[in-house]
């Protein structure tokens, strides 16, 4: 009879263990679906304005004279929505992306990217130049560096 009692209790053990691999799963099953109500709570803009509007005043005004001069230097470029960012295409093809984050505001997409302008700035490898308010990209090295990328 002692042995029936061993039995019972593994195999309430193992149903516990399964029911805490349910749980665990149930909760990542939660969260997934949050973050696909949360992005559709967020829809993708369709223009660069779209993209601003929610954007503080600071943000938008600092986003806006990148704007600003990538239109100046690259005048036939079209504005669009690229991977969830406000870019800059010609002949349909994207060449340069901008975006604002909670802490930096970025441009990405310039591969020509020569270190000696950009010392006082964060960059990556793959053309990301990361800059903040209170130290912004000069315009004139934003319109030198949109340049080079497009005479690629």
């Amino acid at each position: 009879m002692a042995a029936a009692k061993k039995t019972k209790v593994t195999v309430s053990t193992k149903t516990k263990v399964k029911t805490k691999a349910k749980v665990k799963t149930k909760a990542k099953a939660k969260a997934k679906v949050k973050r696909k109500v949360q992005a559709k709570a967020r829809p993708e803009p369709k223009t660069i304005d779209e993209y601003l509007a929610p954007l503080t005043s600071e943000q938008r005004s600092v986003l806006e004279s990148v704007r600003k001069t990538i239109r100046a230097a690259v005048p036939k470029a079209e504005e669009c929505i690229s991977y969830h960012l406000p870019a800059f295409a010609l002949n349909g093809k994207c060449f340069v992306w901008f975006g604002a984050a909670t802490k930096h505001y970025a441009v990405y997409g310039l591969s020509k990217v020569s270190k000696g302008d950009l010392d006082d700035f964060e960059t990556s490898g793959r053309g990301t130049i990361r800059f903040w308010a209170d130290k912004p990209l000069p315009a004139a090295l934003l319109r030198k560096l949109v340049k080079a990328r497009i005479a690629l």
